[in-house]
């Protein structure tokens, strides 16, 4: 069982709860040690005073803040924890906003809160259940690490988060930091933003996190197996080219077909489709029918070489991997519908 990294008490209102704080997520990233080349000797960082050249215990360490150049101010750990009594083991909900209107920039980490005590449980699932039925957050402060956080408290249904915050002069003004971003002059009746909103229709799914996986630390796994096997690693497909303003209302039209003709929406009027194994399958084609296909004719064939057009870069790359087509991780988008057409793997 996980142990709580903070622990206080929860107040609303009047009641209080005692209550601790758990890391509600872990990381998968693939690490990597740091070796000096041709070697297999470890690097390894080092707390190091840079005027002796000698390390330094980290009990030894304290902090410093820098008045001039030289000049530090020392502050040590106790005196920091003497500045905020009480609130460094506080959760204290100001108040409540609905949490539609905190923008997606403002939230860091996520922690699971839990009630101290079975004795506890009931005014623990009171507040949560309060908090689902309102669809509100509760706003607070805490104070954790020798640091302050702005934090958001909601409901899920069967646990209390924590969200901390970002403060808001630590958000960025997107016009102070995106170059050239354009102004909000879509017109609301425009055939481009009509067609543009039938795609999001069109493309919309079920939310399910367990049908999203992280494919680049896989695929560094694969290098570490083949390399570890002295077999080459292919790499991956160039982004797709970017579309020419001129083109866009071509490209949305077709986009929107072709999403159509790959059932984007289920007869419930809800997005996308479940494969054999029960997951939603965002984006592929729908397997052939029991009847055995029949041979096409030449002109047929045609149809099918000229149908390539509306795929994507990289779905015309999946297929020229699976045709065996040389030389196409170079190759542009005409090139692939070239080369896939000449090589009959347009199916």
């Amino acid at each position: 069982m996980a142990r709580p990294i903070w622990t206080g008490v929860l107040t609303f209102g009047l009641v209080t709860l005692p209550v601790g704080l758990y890391t509600a997520t872990e990381d998968h990233t693939v690490h990597f040690h740091q070796l000096q080349r041709g070697t297999s000797d470890r690097i390894r960082n080092k707390r190091i005073n840079e005027r002796t050249g000698k390390e330094v215990g980290s009990d030894r360490i304290v902090k410093g803040y820098e008045l001039d150049e030289g000049e530090y101010v020392v502050v040590e750990p106790e005196e920091l924890e003497e500045i905020a009594p009480g609130r460094s083991k506080v959760i204290d909900l100001a108040g409540f906003v609905d949490l539609r209107r905190v923008e997606p920039v403002y939230f860091d980490r996520t922690y699971y809160v839990g009630p101290r005590g079975t004795e506890y449980a009931q005014v623990y699932e009171l507040m949560r259940a309060a908090l689902d039925r309102s669809d509100k957050a509760g706003i607070a402060t805490l104070t954790m690490r020798g640091k302050e956080y702005l934090t958001a408290l909601r409901a899920q249904p069967d646990v209390l988060v924590l969200h901390t915050l970002h403060w808001a002069d630590e958000v960025r003004d997107p016009a102070d930091v995106v170059p050239e971003l354009p102004e909000r002059r879509a017109k609301s009746g425009s055939k481009e933003l009509r067609t543009a909103e039938q795609l999001i229709d069109a493309l919309t799914i079920d939310w399910d996190p367990a049908d999203y996986h992280d494919t680049y630390a896989e695929r560094v796994e694969r290098l570490v197996a083949a390399k570890r096997k002295g077999e080459g690693v292919v790499g991956e497909p160039a982004p797709p080219e970017a579309t020419n303003v001129i083109d866009l209302m071509e490209a949305l039209s077709r986009s929107v077909e072709q999403s159509r003709s790959r059932g984007g929406k289920d007869s419930s009027g809800k997005g996308g489709r479940k494969d054999g194994g029960g997951k939603r399958a965002v984006g592929r084609e729908q397997p052939a029918g029991p009847k055995r296909r029949e041979r096409k004719e030449p002109e047929e064939r045609k149809e099918r070489t000229e149908d390539l057009t509306a795929l994507s870069k990289a779905e015309l790359y999946e297929r020229a991997s699976a045709a065996g087509v040389p030389g196409r991780s170079k190759m542009t988008r005409e090139q692939l519908v070239e080369a896939l057409g000449g090589s009959g793997a347009a199916a």
